[in-house]
């Protein structure tokens, strides 16, 4: 019997800022697939306390609007290591949390970045239409890394 793996899917930004809440969007259409491997978390901004939540989960999938981008991209993250505990304020990154998580809790999960491009991030409560594109790509590339990793064995996939 094969080994399933967890995933734990953080969207974040500012729903309030048109496009900027393209992370939070994702994240909320993802806990409606109701997968029992998959967890969902839509917050304003990363804090430090989503550093122990990380420790629960094989894989973290991190999900925010971009502004310079024009295409999503989906990029590998390892813990920044040159950040320290100490340094760590209100403006976290992804690479800052899995650093966090590595110093306190000496396990960090396989992790990916999705950057989804938006072109308003003007006030106001809804995606633009490159924002609302950029939903939907996110979520076939997040359920292509569920599907990929889900039943995955350790050294059977080499990337």
């Amino acid at each position: 019997m094969e080994n399933v793996k967890s995933f734990l899917i953080i969207g974040y930004g500012n729903q309030l800022r048109g496009d900027d809440g393209i992370g939070q969007e994702v994240a909320r259409l993802v806990q409606e697939w109701e997968k029992p491997n998959v967890r969902s978390r839509s917050v304003h901004q990363l804090t430090p306390e989503i550093a122990e939540e990380l420790t629960h989960f094989d894989y973290a999938i991190f999900v925010d609007a971009s502004i310079t981008g024009e295409v999503l991209e989906v990029s590998s993250l390892t813990p920044d290591d040159s950040e320290t505990v100490v340094n760590l304020g209100h403006s976290i990154n992804p690479r800052s949390l899995l650093s966090l998580a590595k110093t306190l809790y000496e396990y960090t999960p396989q992790a990916w970045l999705v950057a989804v491009p938006g072109d308003n991030f003007d006030l106001g409560d809804r995606l633009s239409p490159t924002g609302e594109q950029g939903v939907n790509e996110a979520l076939t590339q997040i359920k292509m890394l569920i599907d990929t990793y889900s039943n995955t064995r350790q050294n059977e996939d080499s990337n």
